[in-house]
């Protein structure tokens, strides 16, 4: 299924290539803090059909992902879990940079932050809010393995990926010349950098998460970039290659990582009860707010 709210436009721009994979091409990247926007990092190829910026929250230690296609007329973007503490950036940036928000996406109900979902559709009301079924949240659309989120010329395939929680999804970029090359896997919490997301609540389950890694993200061709919702080290990015040797978890075999993670020892998230509610209606901390909630 595709989700598509533009009119395709044809483009002759060149493929998007990463600095993590094209050293020698430096001087033409910007990998840099902009006074102003904490939290802002940026990886950008001169040629790129995609703009692609990668936000970050302290407090939670989340990333937001904002990508859009900049071949397009009307430059539609979409962002990948926004928090609520920092919407007034997300959205001023996407003002600076000319672009036409139309998705506000989360990979799964978070529990250590309020989506900025919300708050962007009360700011920006054309938005749409994107969340999987099976999650049981509310939003505006609502997606399953194989659907395909459009914007303009490029696409975001979804891939069920549970385990953390029964809902989780991760968004890969499109295979084709519209698409950026690596392919880019939005992991939220099913695979961190050397890590992954912990299975003690919210329907987790490691044997689940376990097989949904192995089966969805490192079936990806070794090179795909990959971008979790959070870190607590500093890291930026990985990919699907480097997870498969260096992940200190899932490099394990199923039964000595279901061991990890029944015995890591960790404590109740303190935004839990906040967060879980109102990420349930889209980020509304008002539960008895409307959320219409399509599945198209």
């Amino acid at each position: 299924m595709c989700f598509s709210l533009l009119s395709p436009a044809l483009s002759s721009a060149k493929p998007f290539l990463p600095l993590l994979l094209k050293p020698k091409l430096f001087n033409r990247f910007e990998n840099k803090a902009y006074s102003g926007m904490e939290g802002y990092s940026t990886f950008r190829g001169e040629s790129s059909k995609l703009l692609f910026r990668q936000l970050f929250e302290k407090e939670s230690s989340t990333y937001t992902y904002l990508l859009a296609d900049i071949s397009h007329p009307q430059r539609p973007a979409l962002l990948i879990d926004p928090v609520d503490k920092t919407v007034d950036r997300d959205l001023a940036l996407t003002k600076d940079l000319g672009l036409k928000l139309i998705y506000a996406m989360n990979t799964h109900v978070h529990a250590d932050h309020v989506t900025g979902t919300g708050l962007i559709k009360g700011k920006l009301p054309g938005v749409q809010s994107v969340i999987s079924e099976a999650s049981n949240a509310k939003a505006d659309v609502l997606v399953n393995a194989g659907d395909k989120i459009q914007f303009g010329n490029m696409f975001l395939e979804v891939r069920a990926t549970p385990g953390h929680t029964l809902g989780c999804v991760t968004y890969i970029t499109g295979e084709g010349p519209d698409h950026p090359y690596p392919r880019m896997a939005f992991t939220g919490d099913a695979l961190l950098i050397r890590g992954c997301g912990r299975t003690d609540f919210q329907g987790g389950n490691s044997h689940q998460l376990y097989k949904s890694v192995h089966s969805q993200i490192f079936a990806l061709p070794k090179d795909t970039l990959v971008y979790p919702a959070h870190d607590y080290k500093g890291f930026t990015v990985s990919t699907v290659g480097e997870e498969m040797l260096y992940n200190t978890r899932l490099t394990k075999d199923e039964e000595t990582f279901t061991s990890i993670m029944e015995n890591l020892g960790l404590s109740y998230p303190k935004m839990m009860d906040v967060a879980v509610p109102a990420n349930m209606v889209c980020g509304f901390q008002d539960t008895t707010a409307k959320v219409v909630a399509s599945n198209i």
